[in-house]
């Protein structure tokens, strides 16, 4: 059951993605591992990947060892290139910045690689930001502030984010915080710049968090809006979320370099965990493959201005994925009034359309239904609900870590909904339109469960355009 084309672990477990670096042109992704988890030991190192287009990953070993010190094991943190070695470990220093808890209580300590990040060392034994007395004391996120020469940390700290700055990634000063009592525990916090589609530039303060108390996700909540070095000042109160699923947890974004090797400010990725944390261990790939840990596609992210003047992230699976299309099947336009089955049978796809009705007498429901046994009694529901009206991704009916339906509002009046929809086999992604609202979910289908059919219940949906592109990735070991 392993995937074709979405990262997963080799072995044994993993969760949390660490921020991937650019060093010596190639990403570096680091990410928590357990690998005594299937005999039921405890503890989470770092392991690392290397990529050069966000899809084929090649599997580089445990660069941060569990255990390796009396701190204990390594939790979520931060990698960053140390260009002017203020850390004192040299210029271009690869430096990392991870949550450990001796006796429990949660700090950050600095650890340093001699190996470009192959492997890195404890810069001692005490933290470099101890912890002041509180539970929750985790996730940092580190970059270099070039506006006023110094390095920056947004730290999780319960249901608020500590604003730290330091000269040396070693001493570090408060000097702010961002506070949140409506979205649970705040979690692996993300701040950067971006030039928006009309020329802009802005701010994006992001955080997982947990708005399902009020019917909110539990993915990657974001803000725009201004910094100063210190503070955070969000353009509007509520949040928006870069996913609306229930499996993009833990998620991290990283700037995109140009050949040159310098960022570009106008494209950032993004890399999510395809778990959550009310349900971790539901996987049958534990007896299949002796594994649980997959993500979900890294996603290439853009700003772009809304046409009430607001600014959101649009996310499109990253553009590389297109290299490694092994067949593509172009239907054209489908009319439908009831199902069709359509004559592609696959696992793993990634299938586009724009589905459009008559805006006065528009169907009730239209999609379709992905993942589908031969006989359809299995199978998980993508599409609109007219009538609702909102877009749904509904895994239920087949297997999946626990039941659920995610829900986002649409307009029935536009007479047209785009989808795109990644297909793998143990994840369903549904991005809508330009990627401002998509759902991810992690879903079990059986090896039959190959099949699409096409809906439009209550009246006639055409699927223009549709076509499915069969995928094969050979990820490198």
């Amino acid at each position: 059951m392993r995937p074709e084309y979405h990262f997963s672990v080799p072995d044994n477990w993993k969760n949390d993605p660490q921020r991937p670096i650019y060093i010596d042109g190639k990403y570096h992704y680091y990410y928590l591992y357990n690998a005594d988890y299937l005999t039921g030991g405890g503890g989470t190192a770092w392991r690392r990947a290397t990529t050069r287009d966000h899809v084929v990953f090649r599997d580089e070993g445990v660069a941060i060892p569990k255990f390796s010190n009396a701190n204990g094991d390594c939790w979520s943190g931060s990698v960053v290139v140390d260009e002017h070695g203020t850390a004192g470990y040299g210029k271009g220093a690869v430096i990392a910045l991870v949550t450990q808890a001796p006796e429990g209580r949660q700090a950050q300590y600095l650890w340093y690689s001699k190996d470009r990040g192959r492997t890195f060392r404890p810069s001692g034994t005490d933290p470099v930001l101890p912890n002041p007395g509180v539970h929750d004391f985790r996730d940092p996120k580190v970059f270099w502030d070039e506006a006023r020469s110094r390095w920056f940390m947004a730290n999780a700290e319960g249901n608020l984010l500590g604003f730290y700055v330091s000269p040396n990634l070693r001493t570090w000063e408060r000097v702010g915080e961002f506070r949140r009592s409506d979205l649970g525990l705040l979690e692996c916090p993300d701040l950067f710049q971006m030039t928006a589609d009309d020329g802009t530039s802005h701010w994006i303060l992001g955080t997982s968090a947990n708005g399902k108390g009020r019917g909110l996700p539990a993915t990657y909540a974001y803000w725009s809006g201004a910094f100063d070095g210190t503070s955070f000042q969000p353009d509007e109160g509520e949040p928006q979320w870069l996913d609306w699923g229930f499996d993009f947890y833990g998620a991290v974004t990283y700037p995109h370099h140009k050949k040159d090797g310098t960022e570009d400010p106008s494209l950032r990725r993004s890399i999510g965990w395809a778990n959550f944390w009310d349900y971790p261990h539901n996987t049958p790939t534990l007896v299949t493959d002796g594994y649980n840990g997959d993500d979900m596609i890294v996603r290439d992210v853009r700003l772009k201005r809304g046409d009430g003047g607001e600014y959101y992230l649009a996310s499109s699976p990253t553009a590389a994925l297109s290299n490694h299309v092994k067949r593509t099947h172009n239907l054209g336009d489908v009319t439908v009034d009831g199902t069709k089955d359509l004559n592609v049978m696959s696992l793993a796809y990634d299938l586009t359309c724009d589905i459009t009705w008559d805006p006065a007498s528009p169907p009730a429901n239209v999609g379709l239904e992905i993942c589908r046994a031969p006989q359809g009694g299995r199978h998980v529901a993508a599409g609109a609900y007219l009538k609702g009206p909102f877009a749904y991704v509904n895994r239920k009916p087949t297997v999946n870590p626990t039941g659920g339906e995610s829900q986002t509002p649409i307009d029935p009046s536009s007479g047209r909904l785009k989808l795109r929809i990644l297909v793998d086999r143990t994840s369903v992604e549904m991005f809508i339109d330009d990627g401002r609202i998509v759902h991810s979910h992690r879903v079990f289908p059986l090896g039959v469960d190959d099949r699409i059919r096409l809906y439009s219940h209550e009246g006639t949906a055409t699927f223009k355009d549709l076509k499915v592109r069969e995928i094969r990735v050979r990820q490198g070991k």
